[in-house]
């Protein structure tokens, strides 16, 4: 993947590499500084992954790159677009040669463990054994540690190596020079480098070394492929097929979805995914999003309405026009967004790579000095060898490299699961800091759409008097409650009919609720739509006009002006509903707002985080939505600059900000935060300013992505707090002869398995969500509570 970006020091190109044959977290720091001699070129590489993300210059090419890389003794090539970085394949040939080495070396083992079990001629039984483990199953520590010599770098393989050749070549000078080759020599087996003359080898550390450190990078290796097996999903999920169909023939054929094209129209049935982006043309169904959104509960989609590639139909045959294709296609975009975030580092990391790089170096010192210290203190030459080859085999500095990235690539993953997606590791790091969120209300808070919110009749318009519909009513009419609602139904199913040829966004709303409400609508003669006012026409031969409070042509009752004002007070849209010259009715029409926004704001505080309204709106309509969600500081009537000043003094008074939006007018408050968080369904410009998008339009998935941050920190803490504390106390054990060769392998390997294994915890992480009471929710027993409250709408 490539692609050009502006910087300050001129246009930049980012490139990502697969990288082979890295093991440690030296092996990072030797590619990072061979690709940062190219002049103008910086690096990140990233361990769990095999990755590196590389800015370089336009003029210089990906094969320079690549040669680099290679000259620092690993192999690279260029990753496709279509790439998920979820680490190295399994390697066939490496579980051969682990099964290989298994069967030769625990013979050897059990033989040097077990003095009874030790035979006439043992020693050389086991030698001969040991020959092909430390030759051919331990080439490639060999190998690797050659090229590092080469280019005058250590890394993990350095020790490996180092350990295997000195074990067995001690054991070899035992056997033919030191009286160890004796036929019925027996030979105990101790835990420690206590000695025992030159009678004693130390064949089980030299195929013992290899045998669990081979083990331990295949399964180090899987468990990473689980913490990236999300990201591999979401990659995944794309149909391969799609069914298209010929508008004007009719007819159907499948091709693949590589040859589909913007404006085509397919078929999606029952039970199959979504190909691509696109809007419905034709059919009704419900999709099911949970894959791709983490949303649990179908939706609803029926003409006019967008749909996104790989979600799945589980309802009625659609028929589909593609919009998007490939690289632009949401789960393209998303897939894009998680590999970022992965190919990133956070602070944490870069320190751990900076003592990695001078880790290696530092154990072959310490060896070289234990060495020379035993064998000045008179100590038996084989105890010495032993506790140099302990050090050696014992320091792990692949725990350092594994601590961030498997818990960078667990977490990220688990958040595009979940709706939630990272740019970078720097925004969890920043997501933990936050102690306040600034939110917009249209289309964050509330859905952006329209709906009727309440309807109230003047006494006398019908056989009844007022009654509630929809969220609310007027003050008037609560009496003749049963019948009142058939009142209500009749004047909205009237002027639902009148507003069925509108376009405006209130029209719209009135009509939604008619059809919900009143099922299908009389036809309408003389329709006639006024600028600025409203529509009128004849319905059943009665004339209706549905327009604004003044344009009503007569006097209101007062019961209508109440409600009138009551709109107003909540930030609703008042029309009047005349039928034959006679104001009769109000429908208040208003944004609704979000049914998991309650719930989100109440936890948020709950979590110490302070929630601050900032919208465009005027003053009524922020109230309605402050006072219905709790939120006590606000500012309405928000300009763009007026929202980023009131994000700068929030910053200028030492809070750590987060901005929550969705509109262009959001982008630039959105930049000017310590972190901005965009929804998926707003504009691209405030997408392209947040560093956090939710997939889903849920704002509780910043509840989500909060927790999961702050998670995510203590894992790598965790991790790193093991790595250096592993190596701070078990190198001086090994120094000092307390821990014998064979069992330091194993104390290395599970060291990387715990590190990695705490991270693949993040895969299964549960974003803990529980109903409260309140707004939009039910009781203190968890249910749902009843229809969703309206808000602010515009006026007609």
């Amino acid at each position: 993947m490539s692609a050009a970006a502006d910087t300050d020091a001129g246009t930049l190109a980012s490139t990502d590499l697969a990288v082979g044959g890295m093991t440690c977290a030296a092996c990072v720091g030797r590619v990072e500084k061979r690709l940062a001699r190219i002049e103008g070129v910086t690096a990140g590489v990233n361990l769990a992954t095999g990755r590196a993300r590389v800015l370089h210059p336009v003029g210089v090419a990906v094969a320079d790159l690549v040669a680099a890389v290679e000259r620092a003794g690993y192999t690279a090539e260029l990753v496709t677009g279509g790439q998920a970085p979820t680490g190295p394949e399994e390697d066939a040939s490496e579980r051969w040669r682990l099964l290989v080495t298994a069967l030769l070396a625990v013979p050897v083992v059990v033989l040097s463990m077990v003095p009874a079990l030790q035979f006439a001629a043992w020693q050389w039984v086991c030698f001969a054994l040991a020959v092909p483990v430390v030759s051919w199953g331990s080439a490639g520590f060999h190998r690797r540690a050659w090229q590092g010599l080469r280019h005058a770098a250590a890394t993990m393989d350095t020790l490996v190596s180092l350990g295997v050749v000195a074990s067995f070549g001690w054991s070899g000078y035992a056997l033919v020079f030191g009286g160890a080759g004796e036929i019925g020599m027996r030979m105990p087996f101790s835990l420690t480098a206590d000695g025992g003359g030159a009678a004693h080898v130390y064949l089980e550390a030299a195929v013992g070394v290899p045998l669990f450190v081979l083990a331990g990078r295949l399964l180090e290796g899987r468990v990473r492929r689980r913490s990236g097996s999300a990201l591999r999903a979401l990659a995944e999920l794309g149909a391969k097929e799609v069914c298209v169909r010929d508008p004007e023939s009719g007819e159907e054929r499948l091709m693949p979805i590589e040859q589909l094209l913007p404006g085509r129209e397919f078929v999606v049935r029952p039970g199959e995914r979504v190909a691509t982006d696109g809007v419905v043309v034709d059919g009704g169904s419900a999709l099911d999003l949970s894959l791709l959104t983490g949303e649990s509960v179908p939706v609803e989609v029926g003409p006019g309405d967008r749909v996104a590639g790989a979600t799945v139909n589980v309802g009625g045959a659609l028929v589909v026009r593609a919009t998007a294709v490939g690289a632009d296609t949401q789960l393209a975009r998303i897939t894009a967004l998680v590999a970022d975030a992965q190919a990133g580092k956070a602070r944490a990391q870069r320190l751990a790579d900076a003592v990695a790089g001078v880790f290696v170096p530092c154990v072959l010192a310490v060896a070289v000095c234990v060495l020379g210290f035993w064998l000045g203190a008179g100590a038996d030459p084989q105890a010495a060898v032993t506790a140099a080859v302990s050090v050696l085999v014992v320091a792990c500095p692949c725990a350092l490299g594994l601590a961030t990235p498997t818990a960078l690539l667990a977490a990220t993953g688990r958040g595009a699961e979940l709706g939630v997606l990272v740019r970078g590791p720097e925004v969890l790091e920043s997501l933990k800091r936050i102690d306040t969120v600034v939110l917009d209300k249209t289309g964050t808070l509330t859905t952006g759409r329209m709906e009727l919110a309440a309807v109230t009749v003047a006494p006398g318009a019908g056989p009844v008097g007022a009654g509630p519909v929809g969220s609310g009513s007027g003050e008037s009419g609560t009496a003749q409650a049963d019948t009142a609602q058939i009142d209500a139904a009749e004047v909205l199913r009237l002027a639902g009919a009148v507003e069925f040829r509108s376009e405006h966004p209130i029209g719209r709303a009135v009509v939604g609720a008619a059809r919900d409400r009143c099922g299908s609508l009389p036809a309408v003669d003389g329709f006639a739509a006024t600028a600025g006012i409203g529509v009128s026409g004849t319905v059943e031969g009665r004339e209706v006009r549905v327009v604004r409070p003044d344009g009503a042509r007569g006097p209101l009752a007062s019961e209508l002006t109440e409600a009138l004002a009551a709109a107003g007070d909540a930030g609703r849209t008042p029309v009047v509903v005349e039928l034959d010259g006679r104001a009769v009715a109000v429908l208040a029409v208003g944004d609704t707002v979000r049914s998991g926004s309650w719930r989100a704001l109440h936890r948020l505080r709950g979590m110490g985080l302070e929630t601050v309204l900032l919208t465009g709106d005027g003053p009524g309509a922020a109230r309605a939505v402050a006072g219905e969600l709790g939120i006590e500081r606000v500012h309405s009537s928000a300009s763009p600059e007026r929202k980023a000043e009131v994000v700068a003094e929030l910053r200028a008074a030492g809070r750590t900000v987060a901005v929550v939006g969705d509109g262009v007018n959001d982008a630039v408050a959105l930049a000017s935060a310590d972190l901005g968080v965009a929804l998926a369904s707003g504009s691209d410009a405030a997408i392209g300013a947040a560093g956090l998008t939710l997939v889903r339009g849920d704002i509780e998935a910043v509840v989500d992505a909060v927790r999961l941050a702050r998670r995510t920190l203590a894992t790598i803490r965790a991790n790193l707090l093991w790595a250096f504390g592993y190596n701070v106390v078990l190198i001086p054990l090994a120094a000092v002869g307390l821990l014998n060769p064979m069992l330091a392998a194993v104390a290395m390997s599970l060291s990387s398995l715990l590190v990695v294994g705490n991270s693949l915890r993040l895969r299964t992480w549960p974003p803990g969500r529980g109903a409260s009471g309140g707004p939009g929710t039910g009781a203190s027993d968890g249910r749902r509570g009843p229809a969703r409250r309206s808000a602010a709408g515009a006026a007609r």
